[in-house]
C-alpha cells in the first residue's frame, strides 16, 4: 500500500485533517471538536472549517505526499 506512510509528517497531517473533518461531520454539536476543526482550518490557510473542506484537505495531503515521492523517485533514474 503506497498511500500508507506512517513515518511521513505530511501523511499524519492529512490523517488529522481527515479525522477532524469526519468527526465534525458526524458530531457537529461538539464544542471542542468544532474548535479543533477551526484550528486545523486556520493552520491550513483556509477560513472555512466545514467538514467537507477538512476531508478534502486530508485526502489531498495524503495524495500529494505520494505524488511528490513518486516524482522524486522518477528523477533519480
Amino acid at each position: 500500500m503506497r498511500y500508507l506512510r506512517p513515518k511521513s509528517l505530511t501523511w499524519w497531517a492529512g490523517c488529522l485533517a481527515l479525522a477532524t473533518g469526519t468527526g465534525a461531520l458526524f458530531l457537529p454539536d461538539q464544542g471542542q471538536l468544532a474548535a479543533l476543526a477551526h484550528l486545523v482550518a486556520l493552520l491550513s490557510g483556509s477560513g472555512d472549517a466545514a467538514p467537507m473542506t477538512l476531508i478534502s484537505l486530508g485526502l489531498g495531503l495524503i495524495g500529494l505526499r505520494d505524488r511528490i515521492e513518486r516524482g522524486f523517485a522518477g528523477q533519480d533514474k
